[in-house]
């Protein structure tokens, strides 16, 4: 991945205008920033009207009504506004690929089926253009990763401003990713199974080894990689739609006594009760879609959020998945709601929702005193088409609002202008 990272640096310098982008990372909070007047969406609690927002260091300081401010702070007057916490992209390659036509540009497959040691944090590119895209559009944290394979490898959970992956990285890893076999295909789906428990067994046999031996045995790194998850520390992410995969993965992974988050979930909602027997959350991806069976009704994807929250089973809404999406996140939200789901609800749902269920709700997902000051202004809902994001604050910076979308729409504005229309 490393080499692909280089190539991609390099075509981004030798064709700048098509490549890099021109979002200048923000420098990180000098002084202490308050968010005054505006109604603050805390999401662990009450809306509060006219509330104040004190964030110092990067970290949330305080939250509430008629704050004594240090000396020094910058005031920013939100009255009129809403300041809510900045959205978490629970599935997608953004910073891993950037031009489906131009390969040497999308760094998601190895050689291979088995490639539990590759770290999305590291082929992570900062100067992708769909960065600043999300995170203009309200995406504080997007957990990324690779898609190839059997196993995929590590994803990390990114922040969407800064110069370096080092910087960018928030938590890593946050899962290793699945790809659940097609089980239409029963030659296929079994040398899949078999390459896949090989793995575990091979995996679980060099751990046993390496607490036996300690230094003495040899480093494989790819068995090192799964140490977490067969200790319990780390999730595996299953990649699986259709009914079958879902009851088959569930029951390996009980087998396997490791813990399992479902992503994508298309089917979830015939197995509701199991999942939530089980305790085994869906990273719901996609929302807006059409129904995979003539029976089926029109709106089976979009109401799967409201029938896994009536069920009781932990939930989030993790977007469609691809880099160039990333940014439609709040749609899938808000389409739910059109469907049923409860605006609150879906507004966790993208939020601490996706954070409980990633672990990293320490740090993101409301906004607390003591959590990361990743925070928003807005005109409004940030489910409604018509809402307006503002300004958009990550660790406490002030991150530049320009993105390709917004210079495109400036650029052609002008030409309506030029034009008198």
């Amino acid at each position: 991945m490393k080499l692909k990272q280089y190539i991609f640096a390099l075509l981004s310098v030798l064709f700048l205008p098509l490549s890099g982008n021109t979002h200048t990372p923000a420098p990180s909070q000098q002084q202490p920033i308050a968010l005054v007047g505006g109604t603050v969406h805390t999401l662990s609690g009450e809306a509060i009207t006219g509330g104040t927002v004190l964030m110092v260091g990067g970290k949330i300081e305080a939250v509430g009504l008629n704050l004594d401010l240090p000396a020094g702070t910058e005031v920013i007057d939100t009255r009129g506004k809403h300041v809510y916490p900045t959205l978490i992209l629970g599935r997608t390659t953004l910073g891993l690929t950037e031009i489906g036509a131009v390969p040497v540009t999308s760094d998601l497959n190895e050689t291979g089926n088995i490639n539990p040691s590759i770290r999305a944090e590291a082929a992570f590119h900062p100067e992708s253009n769909h960065i600043p895209v999300a995170a203009v559009n309200g995406i504080g944290v997007a957990i990324t990763g690779p898609t190839g394979g059997i196993i995929s490898g590590l994803t990390a959970a990114m922040l969407t401003d800064g110069w370096t992956w080092e910087q960018m990285t928030l938590k890593a890893p946050t899962g290793l990713s699945i790809n659940w076999p097609n089980m239409a295909d029963a030659s296929a789906r079994d040398q899949a199974m078999k390459e896949l428990n090989d793995a575990f067994d091979s995996a679980r046999r060099y751990m046993l080894a390496r607490k036996a031996a300690q230094s003495k045995q040899a480093i494989d790194i790819r068995w090192e990689a799964m140490i977490p998850v067969l200790e319990g520390n780390l999730p595996v992410m299953i990649n699986a739609a259709e009914l079958r995969q879902i009851q088959a993965a569930i029951a390996w992974a009980e087998k396997q006594q490791v813990k399992m988050i479902l992503v994508g979930g298309r089917d979830a909602a015939y197995v509701a009760d199991q999942l939530k027997a089980k305790d085994i959350p869906v990273m719901i991806s996609p929302v807006i879609g059409a129904p995979s069976r003539q029976w089926e009704a029109y709106d089976q994807s979009y109401s799967l959020p409201l029938k896994l929250h009536q069920a009781g089973v932990k939930y989030s809404i993790a977007g469609e998945g691809s880099a160039a999406g990333a940014s439609r996140l709040a749609k899938h939200a808000a389409a739910a709601v059109a469907f049923g789901l409860p605006q609150e609800e879906a507004l966790k749902a993208i939020t601490i929702y996706a954070a409980e269920i990633l672990g990293i709700d320490d740090q993101v997902g409301t906004i607390e005193a003591g959590k990361d000051a990743s925070i928003m202004i807005t005109t409004g809902n940030p489910l409604e088409l018509s809402t307006q994001i503002e300004q958009v604050f990550i660790q406490g910076r002030t991150i530049d609002m320009t993105d390709k979308h917004r210079q495109l729409y400036e650029k052609y504005l002008e030409k309506h202008r030029q034009a008198g229309e």
